[in-house]
C-alpha cells in the first residue's frame, strides 16, 4: 500500500449532495488505496444546527458549524466542497478561492454564464484547483465511447442526439423550492439538467458552436416550501401556490465546432432536450452520437450498458456491450462484467480526480473551465429561446473536455 498523504476536507451545505460527497471521500482510500490518499473530514457548514450537528455525528467531521467562513479559515482544510443552492455558489467559491483553498463546486457552478466567469476569474487569480460536478462523464461506459470516438471507430460524427428527461417536478404539487425561482437558481432544467447533457456532449465530441432553442413552462405556479425544510422531490398538499419564474423544458438544435483537419462541409449537428416534468422517464439521461462507420446509445437508467453499432460484419446492427474491466474505473468497484456500478461511484471518481488534480497530477476532471464552456450554451440557448434566432457560443480555452491543450476528443468529424 501506498505511503498516506492526507488531505484536509471542508464541506459546505448538508443537504444531499453534501452527503454524497462525503461518502465519496470517505470511499477514496477503500476503492483506491493504491493512490494513497487520505481524505481527513474536518469541519462542515449549514445554516441549519441539526445538519451540522449530522455531519458530525453521522458523516465523521470533526466539526460543526452554522457559519461557512470558518470552513474556509480553519488551517487544516485544503479542499472544500461546495454544495450550497446555486445563488450561494458564486460569492462562496470566490471566497474560497480567496481564502486559497482548492474547491469542488456543484453545477451549475453559477447562475449565469457572468456569474461563472467571475469563479473562474477567481480561481486563476489564486492559483487553485478547481472541479464541478459533472459526474455522468465519469461513468465507464461513457468512457469507453468517448475513446471509441476519438479513435475513429464510429468514422466522421455526423450528429448527436440527447436528453436527459426526469419526473421529480411532473406532479403539480410538487414543492416550489428555490429551483424554481429565478434569483436563486438562474434557469430551470437548462441549468439543472441540460448543463449535464452540454457537458456530456462536450467531453465526447466537442463543443457547442452555435444553437437555437425553445423553451417552456409546464407549470405556471407550485406550492410553496420553506427554505431548507425539504427538496425539489417534495410534495406538498394545500400549500400556497407562487409562480414557477423559469423553464420545465427546454429543447435546443446545436451545431458543433470542427477541427481544422475535417475533411466535410457539413458541421455536426445536434438535438438537444431536457425536461424536469416528463411522465414515464424517472431520471433517463441518455446520449447519442452517430457516424459514417458506427454509433452508440448511453443511458444513465442503465448506466453500465453500452448500445453499440460497428459498421462490420458480423456487427451491424446494436449489440448491448455490458461495462467491464476494459470500461473506465469499472474494475475498481466491481469484478466482472453484469454486477452494476451505482451514481455514488461516478461521485466517487469524481472525488478521485479531483484529489489527484489537487496534489498536482493529471486527471482530466471536470473543473471551472468546464463549467463556463457548458454555462455559456445555456446562456446562448436563453437568449436564442426569448429572441428566436441562433447564437453564437463564446469558446474557453483549456477546459478538460478538450485536453486542457484546445485538442477536441473526436479527431475525426
Amino acid at each position: 500500500m501506498a505511503e498516506q498523504q492526507t488531505v484536509g476536507v471542508g464541506l459546505i451545505s448538508v443537504g444531499w449532495m453534501g452527503k454524497v460527497h462525503s461518502r465519496a471521500y470517505a470511499n477514496i482510500p477503500v476503492f483506491y488505496p493504491e493512490l494513497g490518499i487520505k481524505p481527513r473530514l474536518v469541519i462542515a457548514a449549514d445554516t441549519a444546527e441539526d445538519r451540522a450537528e449530522y455531519a458530525v455525528d453521522v458523516l465523521g467531521y470533526e466539526k460543526g458549524t452554522t457559519d461557512y467562513h470558518e470552513v474556509l479559515d480553519h488551517p487544516d482544510v485544503d479542499v472544500v466542497s461546495i454544495c450550497a443552492p446555486n445563488f450561494l455558489h458564486a460569492q462562496i467559491a470566490q471566497d474560497a478561492a480567496a481564502a486559497g483553498k482548492a474547491f469542488w463546486l456543484e453545477k451549475p457552478a453559477g447562475r449565469s454564464a457572468e456569474e461563472t466567469q467571475a469563479i473562474s476569474d477567481a480561481a486563476d487569480r489564486a492559483g487553485v484547483v478547481s472541479a464541478v460536478g459533472f459526474n455522468y462523464r465519469n461513468a465507464p461506459a461513457i468512457e469507453y465511447a468517448r475513446q471509441l470516438v476519438a479513435d475513429g471507430k464510429l468514422g466522421r460524427i455526423t450528429n448527436v442526439r440527447g436528453a436527459f428527461f426526469a419526473d421529480y417536478s411532473a406532479d403539480p404539487r410538487g414543492a416550489l423550492s428555490w429551483r424554481f425561482v429565478r434569483d436563486l437558481a438562474g434557469s430551470g432544467v437548462l441549468g439543472d439538467l441540460m448543463g449535464h447533457l452540454i457537458d456530456l456532449t462536450h467531453y465526447v465530441v466537442g463543443p457547442v458552436q452555435e444553437v437555437t432553442a425553445a423553451t417552456s413552462t409546464v407549470y405556471s405556479e407550485r406550492p410553496e416550501l420553506p427554505m431548507g425544510s425539504g427538496t425539489h422531490f417534495a410534495i406538498v398538499e394545500n400549500g400556497d401556490m407562487k409562480p414557477v419564474e423559469n423553464e420545465d423544458y427546454a429543447s435546443m438544435i446545436v451545431r458543433y465546432a470542427q477541427p481544422d483537419s475535417s475533411d466535410s462541409g457539413s458541421p455536426v449537428i445536434g438535438t438537444l432536450e431536457a425536461s424536469r416534468v416528463a411522465n414515464g422517464p424517472r431520471a433517463s439521461y441518455g446520449v447519442e452520437v452517430y457516424g459514417t462507420e458506427g454509433s452508440f446509445r448511453w443511458d444513465f437508467e442503465r448506466m453500465n450498458e453500452l448500445q453499440l453499432a460497428l459498421n462490420t460484419a458480423p456487427h451491424v446492427g446494436y449489440t448491448t456491450v455490458m461495462a467491464g474491466a476494459e470500461f473506465g474505473d469499472f474494475s475498481v468497484f466491481q469484478p466482472g462484467a453484469g454486477t452494476p456500478m451505482g451514481y455514488d461511484d461516478l461521485k466517487t471518481i469524481e472525488a478521485k480526480k479531483f484529489l489527484l488534480a489537487f496534489l498536482g497530477q493529471d486527471s482530466q476532471h471536470a473543473d471551472i473551465k468546464d463549467g463556463l464552456s457548458a454555462n455559456r450554451v445555456v446562456s446562448a440557448a436563453e437568449k436564442s429561446a426569448e429572441s428566436g434566432s441562433w447564437q453564437k457560443v463564446d469558446q474557453v480555452s483549456n477546459t478538460s473536455a478538450q485536453g486542457k491543450g484546445g485538442k477536441l476528443p473526436c479527431k475525426n468529424f
